[in-house]
């Protein structure tokens, strides 16, 4: 029994944060039944389509399956959607109309945009939201253009996670008050928000404008990847003085007459001789040499050396619940633990008339009648 385990909730399909808002709510124990347009159903298949209930595919311009999705949002406890501004209220599934239906209910929007701005109708990715955001600008070494961080930042971290945390938030008021509410979750925001710690940097003066030559944007050599001679990497991030010392004991520079470690002066000089130290020997020796101190060196994993890693090997990080490798649901409860649901639920007319449908839509909406 997850920590949310009552809880229902409805997921009109989509892509990118949106399933996983689903995986992480199904995760913690929420029943979630995913609606799919008819032949859509294949997110399933995908890691972030783990734990539902099932697909329904329904056609949502169909005013009878439209009523029958009604009534099982009059059931649930949340509704999570996607799309962009205005898009459910075309399809008569709008905030006004659920909240008519279901007061409690907590309805979830998740887009890049928002539900209002002058970008709110336009298509963006995740790399747009992070751009306007100020956040895709400090993803680059001093003089080169900014990279991609995967789809991290916006569509997960600034997107998903915010948005989970917006449907909590409001189940939580709803279960004091009686009252449902939209959460605005919108990439350009929660990715702002990501950044409030360089924000408090750069209000005490502490963080420059161009990227590259700050404290954790590989602008200190202390804190930067390194390569191996092996043509591998390895990931320093000795800040503090005790764990710089470790730095430079494992490298063998102990004794050698070095800038110290806060002379920005020195910086491009200390750079220099942990690279050329550190490029003497593979990731694997480096990794012999400091993975018993608190020098906090490790080495950078590929995807598939991340597996089998002893320590996320000894805490279960990574599953095979069916087969697919995939990471496990995090946080960690102690009294409910999360379970990897696996992506094959099916919904049958019984389980629907739970959420509140009758026989006859249970019956023309369940997969198998």
């Amino acid at each position: 029994m997850g920590a949310l385990d009552g809880v229902k909730v409805v997921e009109l399909a989509g892509i990118g944060p949106g399933p996983f808002v689903g995986m992480m709510l199904a995760d913690a124990g929420a029943g979630v039944i995913r609606v799919d347009r008819p032949g859509g159903a294949t997110m399933p298949s995908m890691v972030v389509g783990r734990g539902r209930l099932g697909t329904l595919e329904v056609d949502l311009k169909d005013v009878a399956a439209r009523d029958s999705v009604l009534r099982l949002i009059e059931g649930a406890d949340v509704l999570i959607e996607g799309f962009r501004p205005g898009v459910t209220e075309r399809l008569g599934l709008g905030p006004d109309t659920c909240l008519e239906r279901n007061p409690a209910l907590v309805y979830a929007r998740m887009t890049g945009w928002g539900q209002h701005g002058p970008l709110a109708p336009r298509a963006g990715h995740d790399i747009n939201y992070i751009s306007i955001s100020g956040v895709l600008h400090s993803f680059a070494r001093a003089g080169e253009r900014p990279v991609p961080p995967l789809n991290l930042v916006g569509d997960y971290g600034g997107g998903a996670m915010f948005c989970a945390f917006g449907i909590l938030a409001a189940l939580l008021a709803a279960r004091t008050t009686g009252q449902g509410q939209v959460v605005d979750a919108a990439m350009t925001d929660g990715s702002a928000t990501l950044s409030a710690f360089i924000h408090g940097m750069r209000g005490l003066g502490g963080w420059a404008q161009d990227p590259g030559g700050n404290l954790l944007d590989t602008g200190a050599p202390f804190y930067d990847v390194y390569t191996t001679a092996d043509g591998r990497h390895l990931a320093v991030g000795a800040i503090e003085p005790q764990f710089y010392a470790l730095l430079l004991a494992g490298l063998g520079l102990a004794d050698e007459d070095l800038p110290g470690q806060n002379d920005r002066a020195g910086w491009p000089l200390l750079r220099e001789r942990f690279a050329a130290v550190i490029a003497g020997r593979t990731r694997d020796e480096w990794t012999a040499v400091f993975e018993s101190t608190d020098a906090c060196v490790t080495p950078v994993l590929t995807w598939d050396e991340a597996t089998e890693h002893p320590h996320n090997r000894a805490r279960d990080t990574f599953v095979r619940p069916d087969g697919t490798l995939q990471p496990a649901p995090a946080p960690r409860f102690s009294g409910t633990p999360s379970l990897v649901g696996d992506a094959s639920g099916r919904l049958d007319a019984a389980l629907l008339q739970t959420w509140g449908l009758t026989p006859d839509e249970a019956a023309k909406l369940a997969p198998e009648g």
